[in-house]
């Protein structure tokens, strides 16, 4: 399983590609591209969007479920999702739901 994550180019944030082709800023809302079809989908999307200069450092991800929710494989991926790892009040960690990177 994969999704298509990048960082929004007015403001840094991470965001993950959404099935509606928005950008979100929380992981449990991206798409989840489950077969080859919908990795070109995604590609092809996240090559659009860099080319709008929307965002930058667009790249597919492989992703598990933990407990019933997504997790990144790679740790970079997973504290990139969670926020800064040595100040867990700050950054997508502060707010609920969200696993801790490691």
């Amino acid at each position: 399983m994969k999704l298509l994550t990048a960082s929004r180019l007015i403001d840094g944030e991470v965001v993950w590609l959404a099935a509606d082709n928005h950008w979100a800023e929380d992981i449990a809302h991206a798409e989840i591209a489950r077969d080859e079809e919908a990795v070109e989908r995604l590609e092809h999307a996240g090559r659009e969007a860099a080319a709008r200069n929307e965002v930058v450092d667009v790249n597919l991800i492989d992703v598990e479920f933990v407990d019933g929710a997504i997790r990144p494989i790679r740790l970079r991926e997973r504290i990139r999702a969670a926020g800064p790892s040595i100040h867990p009040d700050l950054g997508k960690q502060a707010r609920r739901g969200v696993l801790a990177p490691v």
